[in-house]
C-alpha cells in the first residue's frame, strides 16, 4: 500500500513558520512528506531541511518524496532525539522546526500496521516497528495497569469495565487482533456509548500513546525543540487529541511567563525574562474546505510560538 497522509493545516503551518528562504527548518515528522515538500519547495540553494520521523515506511516514502532536493536530509530517528541530530549534522540552531503529531492515514489504513479499529489485523501499532506491541500490552499489563493506561491516555469512563474484560477475555486465549480487542470493547460499554460514537476510538488511542510512549517523547521534544531555535526561530505543533493539545499550550504558556516573583513581592527580583511569544493566542483549526476534503483534520489544532529575539530573553 502507498504511504499517504493528508497534510493537515498546511498553508496554515507554511504561513505560520514565516520561512526564510535561506534558513533551516526541521520536520519533526516527515510522514509522507507532505509538509516537508511544501517547505523544501520555499528553499533557496542555501536554505536546508531536516526531515525525521520514527516509522522506516515514513522514512522511505519521504525520501522517494524529496528526492529532487538536494538540500533536504530525510533522517530515520524520533524527534525526541533532535539535538543530537543537529548536533551530528553541526547544526547549532534552527529557524523553524514543525511538528505534526497526527497518526497517517498510511497508518491507519493499512492493516498490518494494527492501528485501525476498523479492519481485522494483528495487534501492533508500533509507530518504529520496535518495541512492545499492543498484543504486549494488551497481553501481559495487569488489570490495573490497563485500566490506569485507558483512563489516563484515553479519557475513557468506562476504562475500569474494558480492562477487567480484557483480562478475562485473554484467560481463555490471547487477544491477537484489532477486532477481537474491539469487541471487546464494544460489549464492556453501554449500548448508548455504543449508538453515540464509535466506542473503541478512546481505548485503541489510549494503547497507542502507550506502546509508543508518545507524551514523553512529546515531552521531551517540546523541550529540545524550543532550545534548537534561533532568536526569532518559530515551532509550530499540530496535535490531535486534548493530551496532546494541553502538554503544548502548557509548555508554551510557561515559555512566555515572565516574572514568577509573589504577587507581593514590591518588584522583582527573580530576574526572569519571557522566552517566547505566542504567534497565535488561540490554536488554528482546519477550515470548512479542508474538512470536506480530510475529515481526519476535525480535531487538529495548531499551537505556534516564536523564540525571543535575542539568547539573553
Amino acid at each position: 500500500m502507498k504511504f499517504s497522509h493528508f497534510s493537515v493545516l498546511l498553508q496554515e503551518c507554511i504561513d505560520g513558520l514565516d520561512i526564510d528562504p535561506d534558513g533551516i527548518y526541521v520536520d519533526c515528522t516527515a510522514g509522507g512528506g507532505g509538509h516537508s515538500f511544501a517547505i523544501a519547495s520555499r528553499l533557496s540553494s542555501k536554505g536546508r531541511l531536516i526531515s525525521l520521523d520514527r516509522d522506516p515506511d515514513a522514512i522511505k516514502a519521504a525520501s522517494e518524496r524529496l528526492a529532487q532536493f538536494s538540500n533536504v536530509s530525510v533522517i530515520h530517528r524520533n524527534y525526541s532525539e533532535l539535538d543530537f541530530v543537529l548536533n551530528e549534522l553541526g547544526i547549532p540552531a534552527v529557524d523553524g522546526i514543525l511538528m505534526d503529531l497526527g497518526v497517517s492515514s498510511y497508518q491507519l489504513d493499512e492493516g498490518s500496521r494494527g492501528f485501525s479499529y476498523h479492519s481485522d489485523a494483528p495487534l501492533d501499532m508500533r509507530m518504529s516497528k520496535t518495541g512492545i506491541s499492543a498484543a504486549d500490552v494488551v497481553n501481559t499489563f495487569d488489570e490495573q495497569q490497563l485500566a490506569n493506561i485507558i483512563f489516563e491516555y484515553g479519557e475513557e469512563k468506562f476504562s475500569r469495565r474494558i480492562a477487567s474484560n480484557i483480562v478475562k477475555a485473554r484467560e481463555t486465549a490471547p487477544v491477537e487482533t484489532t477486532l477481537q480487542l474491539a469487541d471487546i470493547i464494544r460489549e464492556s460499554v453501554p449500548q448508548k456509548a455504543r449508538r453515540d460514537k464509535n466506542p473503541c476510538k478512546k481505548t485503541f488511542q489510549a494503547i497507542r500513546i502507550a506502546v509508543n510512549g508518545e507524551l514523553d517523547h512529546l515531552s521531551e521534544g517540546l523541550d529540545k525543540a524550543f532550545a534548537c531555535l534561533k532568536p526569532n526561530g518559530r515551532l509550530a505543533v499540530i496535535t490531535f487529541h486534548s493530551l496532546e493539545d494541553r502538554l503544548v499550550k502548557q509548555r508554551f504558556a510557561g515559555w512566555c511567563k515572565g516574572c514568577v516573583c509573589p504577587p507581593d513581592f514590591p518588584q522583582c527580583v527573580c530576574g526572569r525574562k519571557p522566552q517566547g511569544k505566542l504567534v497565535n493566542r488561540k490554536p488554528i483549526e482546519a477550515d470548512e474546505n479542508e474538512l470536506e476534503n480530510n475529515n481526519r483534520s476535525r480535531s487538529a489544532k495548531l499551537r505556534i510560538i516564536e523564540r525571543s529575539g535575542s539568547e539573553s530573553g
